[in-house]
């Protein structure tokens, strides 16, 4: 019998090292500063149907290197674009995981074209910006909390839409949920996931077929890490229960075909939000392709939102 318990503890010990040492490997893949292209690089299209609002954007004029430090002491770097007409409208427009503000350029020259004031950074641990660890919408959100009170400061009569993609339609979320102040208007969030726990779940069973039963005891075990070394945990990166707390006006915005942040998440933001909201699912496309698979419908939506909420 004696033998048996020892057999047996022996046995859940070697379980639970095993659980340990592949929550690390997967720590270091998802949460750890560096190049993740093997996750999330996609071919690119031989026409991208939004080559002109680039090259749109490369002839705007004015862009202002800007650099903020965090309550953490890292520096983020990023630009501010003003209108071409003066206005107090400023959109603030977020990437997402593994790329940088050029992900989304796109995405500003729309709001620019919109009339808006524009800032576009760098996330931690993305581009110019220092970090080391991703903060999965959680810590983005405090950060962008902090770039929005420097721009309430410069001009109190800021009407600010935060605009965001993938991890960062997440962050924008999250960021609806920290009571933002109130020059905040109105969020717009394009393929964003319903929390960080849910998103790796479905990325360990997608990209690794580890089963969401194994992936989960995982990812506790990460969230623990996380705690430790990058200063939140998984639970702190929940977009639905942050836009539960919201009460402005939302567009949420997701491909049918998305298999990065599954489109079912779409409709789980959608119906927990409590502010005015609309949504627009585009068929036939993948993450990050909605405003690529239709462009004519995809503006006209922004710009109907934007109409009846931001004045």
């Amino acid at each position: 019998m004696g033998k048996t318990v020892k057999m047996l503890g022996m046995a859940v010990l070697g379980v639970v090292v095993l659980l340990m040492v592949a929550a690390a490997g997967f720590f270091y893949v998802a949460e750890v500063r560096a190049d993740k292209s093997f996750v999330t690089e996609k071919q690119t299209p031989k026409s991208d149907p939004l080559s002109k609002q680039k090259q749109q954007w490369a002839k705007v004029p004015n862009k202002k290197d800007v650099s903020m430090k965090t309550d953490d002491g890292l520096k983020l770097k990023g630009q501010y674009i003003p209108a071409t007409r003066k206005t107090n409208k400023t959109a603030i427009v977020i990437h997402g995981f593994s790329v940088d503000h050029r992900e989304v350029i796109p995405y500003a020259n729309l709001m620019h074209n919109q009339g808006y004031n524009v800032l576009l950074t760098d996330n931690r641990s993305a581009g110019a910006s220092q970090g080391s660890f991703i903060g999965y919408g959680y810590l983005e959100a405090k950060d962008y909390m902090k770039w929005i009170k420097r721009l309430v400061a410069d001009n109190p009569k800021s009407e600010i839409v935060v605009y965001g993609t993938s991890l960062g339609g997440a962050t924008t979320m999250i960021l609806s949920g920290m009571n933002p102040p109130k020059q905040v208007k109105a969020f717009i969030e394009d393929c964003g996931y319903t929390s960080v726990r849910d998103e790796l779940v479905y990325e360990a069973n997608s990209l690794y077929n580890i089963p969401k039963w194994l992936a989960q005891p995982i990812i506790s075990i990460m969230s623990v890490y996380s705690k430790i070394i990058a200063g939140y945990s998984y639970g702190q990166a929940d977009a639905v229960k942050a836009v539960q707390r919201n009460d402005r006006p939302m567009l949420f915005i997701h491909g049918a075909e998305d298999d990065f942040v599954p489109s079912y998440m779409l409709d789980q933001v959608y119906h927990a939000a409590n502010g005015p909201k609309e949504k627009l699912l585009v068929p036939n496309a993948d993450h990050m392709e909605a405003y690529r698979k239709d462009v004519v419908q995809y503006e006209q939506t922004v710009d109907g939102f934007l109409n009846r909420y931001v004045h």
